[in-house]
Parts: C-alpha cells; sequence; structure tokens
C-alpha cells in the first residue's frame, strides 16, 4: 500500500501565481497511487503561514512522511517551522530545495540550515548545482532527482532555420529580469532585424505594468499574454523559434526544460544550477547576464547558422528525454518507501 504524505508548499496557480512543484509533483504522485494531503492555497502570506503549521500539526500522526519545498526567500521561515513541527513530532520530512540563491542562504542562516537540513531523513535537490552546493557546506543527506515532466505532453517541433521571433515564459519577478528582454527587443530594430516577443507570464509586484508601459511607449513589438495554463502556452510555442531565459538567479526552472522539449533553441544567462542544465553549444548556449548585446550576438549567430539551431534542437530534446516521469519516478518511489 502506498503510503500518505502530507506535502507543504506554495499551491497559489488559483490566485495567479505559476503552477509550482507541489501541484506538478502532487499530482503525478496521486496518479502512482499515493494518498496526498496538500497546503496551502491561501494567497495572503500570514495567513497561509498559519494554515501550514495547523495542518501539520493535525496530520503529523496521520501521514508517513512531510515534503516540504524550500526557498531561500521568505520562503524559507515556514520550512523552518513545519521541519520543527515534524521533528517534535517524529515525522521524518523532505525538503525538496528550490531556487538559485539557496547556497547563499547556508551563508546567511547557517544554524537555521543546519537544523533544517541535517534533521531531514534526505535532502532532494532537483539540479546537480545544488546538489553540489549541499555537499561544499557539509551535508551528506542527499539526494538528486531532477525536475519532471511528462515527455508525452510537449510536441516535439524542430527549429532548422529560425527568425528573431522570441518566446520568454516566467513571472514578473525582478530576479527573472523581464526588462532585458526588453532591451534584448530594442537592439535587435536598432540592428534593422525583424523581431517579435511574447512574454508570458503572471504579474509580480507591478513589473508586468511596468514592462506593459514601457513597451507601449516605445511601440515595441511585444506582445504580453499574463498567465496561460500549461496547454496553451505549449501551443502559442509553435509560432516561435527562440526561447530566451534573462533571470539573474536560478536553479533548473522546468519553463525552460519545457522549452527543450518543444524544440526551441535556448539562450539562457548562465547563472545558478543553468549551466548544470544545459551544456553551451550543445543543448542550448550560456551568456552572462544582464547584457542583451551577448544575448543578441547569439540570437543573429542562430539566424545566420541554421545547423547551428537545429543541433540545439535535437540535442536539447534528447536531454530532456531522461527528466520524464517514466524514468524519473521510480527515484520517487525508493526515498518514498525507505
Amino acid at each position: 500500500m502506498k503510503k500518505k504524505i502530507l506535502y507543504i508548499g506554495n499551491k497559489l496557480s488559483k490566485s495567479g501565481s505559476n503552477v509550482t512543484l507541489i501541484e506538478t509533483l502532487g499530482n503525478f504522485l496521486k496518479g502512482e497511487g499515493y494518498k496526498l494531503i496538500t497546503s496551502s492555497t491561501i494567497k495572503n502570506k500570514a495567513l497561509r503561514l498559519l494554515e501550514m503549521l495547523l495542518t501539520t500539526l493535525f496530520y503529523s500522526k496521520k501521514t508517513s512522511i512531510v515534503l516540504i519545498d524550500t526557498y531561500s526567500t521568505q520562503n524559507f521561515y515556514y520550512a523552518v517551522l513545519v521541519a520543527k513541527i515534524c521533528r517534535v513530532k517524529q515525522v521524518p520530512y523532505i525538503p525538496i530545495l528550490h531556487g538559485g540563491n539557496l547556497p547563499d542562504r547556508l551563508k546567511r542562516s547557517p544554524k537555521l540550515s543546519n537544523k533544517l537540513f541535517n534533521g531531514a531523513k534526505v535532502n532532494v535537490a532537483p539540479s546537480m548545482y545544488l546538489y553540489e552546493s549541499f555537499t561544499e557546506a557539509g551535508y551528506a543527506n542527499l539526494k538528486y532527482i531532477p525536475n519532471t515532466i511528462e515527455i508525452k505532453n510537449y510536441d516535439f517541433l524542430v527549429r532548422k532555420e529560425v527568425k528573431a521571433k522570441l518566446l520568454w515564459v516566467r513571472s514578473f519577478s525582478e530576479i527573472y529580469n523581464p526588462t532585458l528582454a526588453i532591451k534584448i527587443v530594442e537592439l535587435l530594430i536598432k540592428k534593422g532585424v525583424p523581431v517579435s516577443l511574447c512574454m508570458v507570464g503572471p504579474e509580480v509586484g507591478g513589473l508586468l505594468e511596468e514592462c506593459k508601459r514601457e513597451v507601449e511607449k516605445k511601440n515595441l513589438p511585444i506582445t504580453f499574454t499574463g498567465k496561460l495554463s500549461k496547454e496553451k502556452w505549449i501551443d502559442l510555442s509553435k509560432q516561435y523559434d527562440i526561447f530566451i531565459n534573462t533571470t539573474n538567479f536560478d536553479n533548473t526552472p522546468v519553463s525552460v526544460i519545457e522549452g527543450m522539449a518543444l524544440g526551441l533553441p535556448v539562450i539562457s544567462t548562465n547563472v545558478g544550477g543553468i549551466p548544470f542544465l544545459i551544456e553551451n553549444n550543445a543543448t542550448g548556449i550560456l551568456v552572462e547576464p544582464k547584457d542583451e548585446h551577448l544575448f543578441v550576438e547569439k540570437i543573429l549567430h542562430l539566424i545566420n547558422h541554421p545547423l547551428a539551431s537545429e543541433n540545439l534542437s535535437v540535442n536539447a530534446r534528447k536531454l530532456v528525454e531522461t527528466f520524464d516521469w517514466q524514468k524519473v519516478k521510480t527515484k520517487w518511489d525508493v526515498i518514498l518507501s525507505e
């Protein structure tokens, strides 16, 4: 019989945020027969934290294990508090590590990090970047399990010849640097290159509206869709040729993995876990962050070298096929059944 799992994380897609791991992995685990209780869907941070803590207290003796989505920012503290309850109640818990800035959190909060991560049954790192960072920090109870997708849901379209038809898929947060995407378009226009950009993602703190105003002011060929369902943005991707990822901090974003699965050549900043996901000039192209000139240089290279674009498209698809749930699920079964 499959175990009963309590999963704590930000389940906020119905409030306008992007779908997170608690929803994707949660649904995968349910599909494998695990009984799953999740928290929380509340948008208000204080109330969300309260529900997480109360849910953990209530189900501590009714569940076999607790999964905790663990981030580096303010959400780090809900993981700390939930884990503390688990230790007091003697319930095993597994932090799932998120965010390219978690290694910095280890340095800034060493005592809290030590209690949280050393007290865990195991810490799941979805990237070799975080696995190696935690190993270097002295943590031994680690397991690498990559972010996963269902590859059958991603129709592969090889990009043999590309134009500057750009796709960007993230939340409009400062760490993802959406304004850099706008600068890329401006520079391409200055160089006389026909260009279009579609930016897909929800608002975070007013940045989407700020970007819209800038685009309207300069009359740039950029469209904003807001948040789209996975099915809708996957269908939309067929109209575009290159996926750009402009982030300043990152781990192994699922949106980039999805772009690779769809056959879109990816040009990304080489921050955090991205270089552990993308091999430069083999499965994607890596550039330094905050530099629109480098992005444009690489976009022009793909336009002028169709074989390079095709190779990236094919190689990236082969790589992310190894992230398919049918291949990854056995790793979860192992740690959840121990």
